[in-house]
C-alpha cells in the first residue's frame, strides 16, 4: 500500500473530525450562551442527537452490507452521497433562527440530521480499512496515518472554531472588576442578552461553520481521487455474505469484540465528557475564560504529535500495553480540579492530549484484529466487516450521548444560568466532577475490562499465518 494512498485515506477522515470537534467542544456552550435555551433542553438536543447517530449505525450497516459492487467500490458511493447533505445540516446547526419558541426543535432537527449523516459517512469510511489491503502491517500503518490526520482534524476544528468564536464568550463586565461581583445577587441576576450582541455572535458562528464546511468538501475530494477500494482478492466465489441480523448476533457472541467494545465504550464516554465540558469548566469553574481556546489547542497539538509515538509504542510493546497511556490524564485532571492554576492547566492539557491520542488510536487499531479473528472462525463468510464497524460506532455513540445528556441535565439540576459571570457553587462543583471524578472512574473501569481482552501479539501472528494458509 503506497504512502500516497495511506495519506489520501487519512485526509478523507479529517473533515468529519473537524466538524465533530467543533461540535464537541462548542455546541453545548453555544446552545446555552448564544441560543439561550435551558440546560435541560440542551441536554435533550445533545442526547437525542447522539442517539439518532447511534441508531443510524446498524441501519447504515444493514443497507451497506446489501450494497452491490460498483465501478468505484461498494463503500465509496455511500461516502460521496451523504457529504453534501452533511455539509448543509452542519451549517444550519449553528444558525440562530429568528423565532424563539421553536429553537429547541430547530437545533434538535439539525443536530439529529448531522449525527445521522456523519454516521452514514463514518461506517463505510472506517470499514474501508479492511478493503485497502489484506496485510496486517499495511492496515495498522493506514490506521496510524488515519488517526494522525483525524487528530489533526480535531485540532483544526477546535482551533478554527475557538479562534473565530472566542470573542462571543468573553464578557468585558466579567473581567473589568470581578471583586465587585461577590454577592449572592450576582449569581441570581443573569445579564439580559443584547440583541445586537446576539446578532454579531451569530455572524461569528456562521463564519466558522462556513470555513469548516469548505474543509469538509476538500477532504472528501482528496479521498475520492486518491483511494481505490479493493475487494478481498482471496475470497472464494463460493463464499456467501453473512445476513446482517445473523452477523450482528454472531458479533455480539464474539468474545474479543464484546470485551473491546465494552472497554472503549466507557473510555470514549469519558473523553466525550472531557471535551463537552472543558470549555464550560475553564469559563466558569477554573477562572480561565480568556485561555480556553489556547488550552484546547494545546490538548489537540499534543494529541496530534503523539499519535506516531503511540504507533511505535504499540508495535514494540503491544496494543494492550499501550492502553496504560490512557490513564495518564487522570491524576493531572484531578490536580487541575483541586488546584486551578494557569501553568498547571497547560501541563494538564499537554498530558490529556497524550492520553486522548492513545484512546483514539487503539480501538481502531485493535478492531481489524478482531475482524481477522472472526474471519478465521468463519472462513467461508464475508461482508461482516461493515457489521463490526457499524455496531462498534453505535455503542460508542450511545455511551457518549448518554454521558453528555446526563452532564447537561446535571447542570440544569444544579441551577446553571446563561449570561452571568459566576455560576453558583453547586454548578462549579458539578463541572469539577464532570472533568475530574466521573471520567477517572469510567477510564479505570474501561481499562479493567481491557485486561481480559484475549488477543495478544502472539495470537495476532498466529491468526495472520492461519489466514495466509486459508488463502
Amino acid at each position: 500500500l503506497s504512502m500516497c494512498s495511506k495519506l489520501c485515506y487519512a485526509i478523507g477522515g479529517a473533515p468529519n473530525q473537524v466538524a465533530g470537534s467543533a461540535a464537541s467542544f462548542f455546541l453545548q456552550i453555544y446552545l446555552l450562551d448564544i441560543a439561550h435555551i435551558t440546560p435541560f433542553h440542551a441536554s435533550l438536543v445533545l442526547f437525542i442527537g447522539k442517539a439518532s447517530g447511534a441508531v443510524t449505525d446498524p441501519v447504515a450497516g444493514f443497507f451497506i452490507s446489501k450494497s452491490r459492487w460498483t465501478k468505484i467500490g461498494r463503500l465509496m458511493p455511500w461516502v460521496l452521497a451523504c457529504t453534501p447533505f452533511t455539509i448543509v445540516s452542519y451549517f444550519f446547526m449553528w444558525y440562530l433562527p429568528p423565532f424563539v419558541s421553536g429553537r429547541v426543535a430547530w437545533y434538535l432537527t439539525f443536530h439529529c440530521l448531522f449525527q445521522a449523516l456523519t454516521t452514514l459517512f463514518q461506517v463505510p469510511y472506517s470499514a474501508l480499512t479492511m478493503f485497502l489491503s489484506t496485510d496486517q502491517k499495511d492496515r495498522d500503518s493506514a490506521t496510524a496515518y488515519r488517526m494522525t490526520m483525524e487528530v489533526l482534524g480535531t485540532l483544526i476544528g477546535a482551533a478554527l472554531q475557538g479562534q473565530i468564536v472566542a470573542s462571543a464568550h468573553v464578557s468585558p463586565h466579567c473581567t473589568v472588576n470581578p471583586s465587585l461581583n461577590t454577592t449572592d445577587s450576582w449569581h441570581d441576576t443573569p445579564s439580559s442578552p443584547d440583541p445586537s450582541d446576539s446578532l454579531s455572535h451569530q455572524v461569528i458562528y456562521m463564519i466558522a461553520a462556513g470555513v469548516i464546511a469548505a474543509v469538509y468538501l476538500l477532504g472528501i475530494i482528496v479521498l475520492f481521487l486518491g483511494v481505490k477500494e479493493r475487494d478481498d482478492p482471496y475470497a472464494l466465489n463460493s463464499d456467501r455474505a453473512i445476513p446482517f441480523c445473523k452477523g450482528l448476533a454472531l458479533t455480539m457472541k464474539h468474545g474479543p469484540y464484546v470485551k473491546l467494545t465494552a472497554s472503549f465504550l466507557l473510555i470514549s464516554a469519558a473523553v466525550q465528557l472531557e471535551q463537552g465540558n472543558f470549555v464550560l469548566f475553564c469559563t466558569h469553574a477554573a477562572g480561565l475564560r480568556n485561555h480556553f481556546q489556547y488550552l484546547v489547542v494545546t490538548i489537540l497539538v499534543s494529541a496530534a504529535v503523539s499519535v506516531p509515538f503511540w504507533q511505535k509504542f504499540l508495535q514494540r510493546f503491544g496494543k494492550k500495553c499501550a492502553a496504560c497511556g490512557i490513564s495518564w490524564m487522570i491524576p493531572f485532571a484531578v490536580m487541575l480540579v483541586t488546584i486551578p492554576n494557569l501553568i498547571l492547566a497547560y501541563f494538564v492539557a499537554f498530558i490529556s492530549g497524550l492520553s486522548i491520542a492513545a484512546s483514539l488510536l487503539l480501538p481502531w487499531s485493535m478492531l481489524p484484529d478482531v475482524v481477522d479473528n472472526f474471519r478465521l472462525q468463519n472462513p467461508h463468510g464475508k461482508g461482516h466487516e461493515t457489521i463490526f464497524y457499524s455496531s462498534y460506532v453505535f455503542f460508542t455513540k450511545m455511551s457518549a450521548g448518554i454521558g453528555l445528556g446526563i452532564s447537561a441535565a446535571g447542570l440544569e439540576f444544579t441551577g446553571y444560568k446563561p449570561g452571568i459571570c459566576r455560576q453558583s457553587d453547586d454548578v462549579i462543583l458539578t463541572l469539577k466532577l464532570l472533568i475530574g471524578a466521573v471520567p477517572a472512574i469510567l477510564i479505570l473501569l474501561g481499562l479493567f475490562i481491557l485486561l481480559f481482552y484475549p488477543i495478544t501479539e502472539e495470537s495476532r501472528k498466529e491468526t495472520k499465518l492461519a489466514l495466509e494458509e486459508l488463502r
